[in-house]
């Protein structure tokens, strides 16, 4: 049973989440502030059995706020992290992303949508966080553009040797970059192949993630090698060699 840990300062906004995550089979712990998010990860996260498969983390909350937790989730783990945020909240929305938030469900919530989004972060993390057991398929488990190399079976990314760590969504973004290399991919696109649920606002969301990508993966995240803008048109992968680069 996948356990889902649901982090906010309000009980009635804890409840109504602990209803609709249980009415969908999944197993779910409370927690009221940052602190007590990291309290439990720590206590839980090294045992199969308890550990956490996703995160539902509100922003504003006393003690520790939900993105300074989300900046401790991250040094220590890479299991999804859902941000629950309130519409006068954006900046502290793409905040949260660039931090390392996998998604964002603004409040009030429809249920619908929640659990739309909970599914898909799930699905990913749980194929990322199991070594494929089939035999090779048509599509290549190891790839490799320049010095980042893509061990899909393992879910493992390299650079230059160096193993870089990523989250779901990032790992899902870079593996659509390098299965379909130089090919310019619209933000929309990018959105509804990795989230596989089209909204409006992707544009933002995606930027985002590809920002936190080049930082991870670059040398000089303002002067990418790899991880190009097509102005008007998108985002692509490129070899890493100069004339290959756009101006940015």
């Amino acid at each position: 049973m996948n356990r889902i840990l649901v982090a906010d300062d309000e009980a009635d906004i804890r409840n109504a989440l602990r209803i609709y995550l249980q009415a969908e089979g999944y197993e779910v712990e409370e927690a009221s502030n940052g602190q007590e998010v990291l309290k439990i990860l720590k206590e839980s996260q090294d045992t199969e059995s308890t550990a956490f498969h996703l995160v539902l983390l509100d922003i504003m909350m006393p003690v520790m706020d939900g993105i300074i937790c989300l900046h401790n989730i991250r040094e220590s783990y890479n299991l999804p992290v859902i941000l629950l945020t309130a519409k006068s909240e954006n900046s502290d929305k793409v905040l949260g992303l660039t931090v390392g938030a996998d998604d964002y469900v603004t409040k009030p919530f429809d249920p619908v949508e929640l659990i739309a989004r909970v599914k898909s972060q799930l699905r990913r993390y749980l194929l990322l966080g199991n070594a494929a057991s089939a035999p090779e398929t048509e599509k290549a488990s190891h790839l490799t553009i320049g010095g980042i190399e893509l061990f899909d079976d393992e879910k493992k990314v390299t650079l230059d040797g160096a193993i870089v760590s990523l989250t779901p969504t990032e790992y899902d973004i870079l593996k659509l970059f390098m299965r379909n290399p130089g090919k310019v991919f619209a933000p929309a696109e990018i959105y509804r192949n990795v989230w596989e649920d089209p909204i409006p606002g992707a544009e933002g969301t995606v930027a985002v993630h590809i920002r936190h990508l080049r930082e991870k993966l670059e040398i000089n995240p303002a002067d990418p090698r790899y991880l190009m803008v097509v102005w008007g048109q998108g985002y692509k992968i490129t070899p890493g060699n100069r004339e290959d680069r756009d101006t940015l």
